[in-house]
């Protein structure tokens, strides 16, 4: 589909966002694709079709799809009722995989609120950034998630700034708004409009992040009519239906749990099962309870403790419709143990929080299955692969940047120029920044990644911006120079090592010394650097740059003969 693409005024204009132009909205809309409507209206529909079959379950509690949607509506009138949010306003989340964090999400599009998906893992840092980035004065908080971490952290922003507002979930906060006190004002005010239901489609409802953050942040504004369209497609491709049950283990505010459980889920009326998190007990007991199962995502790292757990080969997998693995290459062979020892078909996906999913079809070959991530899951999804820092496609076959645009895929960062003349082609393509190869087979293309050419540290699931972490650790007065690189891992796929030159005399740098460090600064847990590597110097490229390269190569190095040693 050939595309204009234009900068339009919103409701604040000087945020500069780059919009659909009317012809590919009129497009969209005219193919069926989008339909006019807010991604709230769209949600509460579907669940009101669904109104007496289960909707969620946690470890704690189970909802039907009447019960989430009257709570989700008490939670929106008592938002409005107990706090200065508007709609068109923004809020933090700082929310583990409990049903409050579904709840509180659904009520905030009803209440016309924009979600910011942060993590709980984010330290103060990340949420100040992001916070001050959005525009964002409150925040919402498990108090009893990690030991009361998030409490702490709470207490912080609130004092320091930028967090005026706190509602605090699963315990309190001193001077914060409590949850059921939110639902118990909802409750006295049934009166009250949802003004989530009528807002302009072509708006932004919700703000996802881009892997991580750097000194500028990556945000990505989904609108309205392209999120809920990614939803439905997603479902669409997934086969969900109101018989299935979908699994999720993930951190479930994430671009991820959000668009690959949540809202399809919904938009089907399927029975959506959260997990507390990525154990592999928890992981056996719901697919031992569950009818017609469907995973949408499984990293890597999981599938391999799954293979390593005595409990599996006992487990019958029957039960269990759709196993996808994403996040990072999955290795051949471990995709035929899986088959071979527990009896799992599995799929691959590739995403991002800027839009476009990737995925093998069910009925694939296992070439398909198992050396590519299939196809995008739109028939109006648009890939070109790319000759790095060029506009020019490679021949099928060739390495290249995987690039993408479409219905469902961002048109630009938020409030981000610099990185949107960098991250977009010419005519609209979001440059990955994964490298991938075109594969063609029996007439269907299919894509695989093969690398990337940013500098990220793929640990897990999550995406470590090295940048972000070096902008940090280089403040600390005994280090003068800092590069930090991937290290492969057998289970993660790739962690963080830290190579550091430090001021004359410095005493030594440990990991745990480094660690404090970084807790101390705010900084996520799962961004530390799980190795310290102190050297003089840095090698160099032969234009003067740190040649990270090398230093990849030398970690590689270390780590086969510590291997070896053993």
């Amino acid at each position: 589909m050939s595309t204009t693409f234009v900068s339009h005024l919103t409701d604040k204009p000087e945020d500069g966002l780059v919009l659909y132009d009317p012809n590919t909205v009129e497009t969209y809309r005219g193919n069926g694709l989008w339909n006019g409507r807010a991604l709230a209206a769209e949600l509460l529909d579907a669940a009101e079709k669904a109104a007496a079959n289960p909707a969620i379950t946690t470890a704690d509690e189970s909802l039907t799809y009447r019960d989430l949607v009257d709570r989700a509506k008490d939670f929106a009138r008592g938002t409005i009722a107990t706090t200065d949010l508007r709609s068109g306003d923004v809020v933090m989340f700082q929310m583990g995989n409990v049903i409050e964090t579904v709840v509180s999400y659904l009520g905030f599009l009803f209440a016309g609120v924009k979600p910011v998906c942060t993590l709980p893992q984010h330290g103060t840092r990340e949420i100040r950034v992001l916070a001050e980035h959005t525009g964002s004065r409150t925040l919402i908080v498990q108090c009893d998630f990690a030991g009361g971490r998030l409490r702490e952290q709470a207490r912080s922003l609130s004092a320091d700034g930028p967090i005026d507002t706190v509602i605090a979930v699963r315990g309190s906060i001193e001077g914060a708004v409590d949850y059921a006190d939110v639902l118990a004002a909802g409750r006295a005010a049934n009166d009250l409009d949802l003004p989530g239901l009528s807002v302009n489609p072509l708006g932004i409802a919700v703000f996802q992040l881009s892997g991580g953050t750097t000194g500028l942040p990556k945000v990505a504004p989904r609108l309205h009519e392209e999120y809920a369209y990614n939803a439905r497609i997603w479902a669409d491709a997934m086969a969900y239906r109101q018989s299935n049950t979908v699994v999720y283990a993930l951190p479930l505010m994430h671009n991820a749990g959000i668009s690959l459980a949540v809202q399809p889920a919904i938009l089907a009326g399927a029975h959506l099962v959260l997990l507390p998190d990525a154990g592999i007990d928890g992981l056996l007991d719901a697919i031992e309870t569950y009818p017609l199962i469907t995973i949408p995502l499984v990293p890597p790292a999981l599938a391999v403790r799954l293979l390593e757990t005595p409990r599996a080969t006992e487990t019958d997998f029957g039960s269990v419709a759709n196993f996808v693995v994403g996040g990072q290459r999955l290795p051949v062979e471990v995709a035929e143990q899986l088959r071979d020892k527990l009896g799992i078909n599995v799929r691959q996906m590739f995403g991002m929080a800027e839009g476009l999913f990737t995925l093998t079809p069910a009925d694939a070959d296992e070439y398909v299955r198992y050396q590519t991530v299939g196809s995008p899951i739109s028939p109006h999804d648009d890939v070109r692969i790319l000759m790095p820092g060029s506009e020019d496609e490679v021949v099928d076959g060739e390495v290249g940047e995987f690039c993408a645009r479409g219905p469902y895929t961002i048109r630009g960062y938020y409030r981000a120029d610099a990185h949107n003349a960098a991250a977009f082609t010419s005519d609209g393509f979001y440059r990955t920044g994964d490298l991938s190869r075109r594969h063609v087979r029996d007439g269907r293309i299919f894509y695989s990644i093969e690398g990337r050419i940013k500098d990220v540290i793929n640990r897990g699931v999550e995406k470590i911006h090295a940048e972000e972490v070096e902008e940090v650790i280089v403040r600390h007065p005994d280090i003068v120079n800092v590069a930090v690189v991937a290290m492969s891992d057998r289970v993660l796929g790739e962690k963080a090592c830290a190579y550091l030159v430090l001021e004359p005399g410095a005493a030594d740098m440990t990991v745990e010394v480094l660690a404090q460090y970084l807790l101390d600064h705010g900084l996520a847990k799962y961004k530390f650097p799980e190795r310290v590597e102190v050297v003089a110097e840095f090698p160099l490229t032969n234009v003067g740059k740190v040649s990270k390269k090398l230093l990849r190569e030398d970690v590689e190095r270390r780590l086969h003969d510590e291997e070896a040693d053993r």
